[in-house]
């Protein structure tokens, strides 16, 4: 029986991971401070007895007992409210964090996989956005203590993996929905959702005409799951690249929530990218991978969720 050890497991992202970790018949060690995850998120998981949780921040050492082959470091806060609200964190888990759990990985002889994010591309002068383009990144903004945070993440990644030999993987996520998600998560979806749920005015940054790619969840696990056991190092973008503007967007979510919610338009957030749209070239030649759930399907199952966990 093989072993993961899953940083932020009780996230949104990582309890996801949790349960495909144990369908495939590993053992799991999940270890989140709690900070944005929520034990609600793997309650279903603890009678199992080849899980166990740790609460525990990935900033202090990390001490697993026994083997271990794969360490998936996905703790951090990852959406703007949560990261611009504990910014020193934010930092602190993206590179003491990264760095305790490669050091794990080098220790245990592990497979080291890295979640990162299509925020590393900034607010984009290429489009799509494929790899090898660097970014476009205010390095001293707001939202700097979270894009720096996974870019330093990813070349530490890519120095352990040169200098100490350790078996590296990194995916870049794009905007990602599903159950599990957070409803006061900050980002578009829940936002959206709850305000039209309770019959408010759906809050749109900007114009609404920047534009955002988002992947159902279990699109983006199967993606991982190629990824971690396939024998690429370098950054693999993992996304949905059906594009849509934010207002567009919202409407979609007014209407699949029968609400009589209104549009109202507030200014946009500094440094907010105004194009995101994964290019999966790279993830459909290697990987065999690309998304199969469609926004509408997505939506409903995430609706159904939400209205669920919340008595909305």
């Amino acid at each position: 029986m093989k072993t993961a050890v899953i940083t932020g497991g009780a996230g949104f992202l990582g309890s996801n991971l949790c349960d495909r970790f144990l369908k495939e018949g590993c053992r799991v060690f999940c270890l989140d401070d709690l900070s944005t995850g929520r034990m609600s998120n793997i309650e279903h998981l603890a009678d199992n007895e080849n899980f166990r949780f740790f609460k525990q921040n990935v900033y202090n050492h990390i001490l697993i007992p026994g083997d271990v082959d794969y360490v998936m470091h996905f703790a951090s806060p990852a959406s703007p409210p949560a990261y611009l609200d504990r910014p020193i964190q934010t930092l602190k888990v993206g590179s003491i964090g990264t760095m305790n759990a490669l050091g794990l990985a080098k220790a245990k002889g592990a497979r080291f996989f890295l979640a990162s994010t299509s925020e590393c591309y900034g607010d984009p002068t290429v489009h799509p956005q494929t790899e090898d383009y660097w970014g476009n990144v205010n390095p001293v903004g707001p939202r700097s203590v979270y894009d720096e945070a996974k870019r330093f993440a990813e070349a530490m990644t890519m120095a352990y993996h040169r200098e100490h030999g350790v078996a590296t993987r990194i995916v870049r996520i794009f905007n990602t929905y599903g159950p599990r998600m957070r409803l006061d998560d900050g980002r578009a979806l829940p936002n959206f959702i709850d305000q039209a749920l309770r019959g408010e005015d759906v809050t749109v940054f900007g114009d609404g005409s920047q534009t955002r790619s988002f992947q159902f969840v279990d699109d983006l696990i199967e993606g991982i799951w190629r990824l971690l056991h396939s024998d690429e190092v370098y950054p693999t973008n993992i996304g949905n690249p059906e594009e849509v503007t934010l207002l567009d967007f919202a409407k979609e979510v007014i209407a699949l929530t029968g609400s009589n919610s209104k549009i109202v338009f507030k200014d946009l957030p500094k440094d907010d990218p105004k194009i995101r749209q994964p290019d999966i070239t790279k993830a459909k030649r290697i990987l065999g991978w690309e998304p199969k759930v469609d926004r509408a399907t997505g939506l409903k199952i995430t609706l159904d969720y939400f209205k669920k966990e919340f008595k909305l």
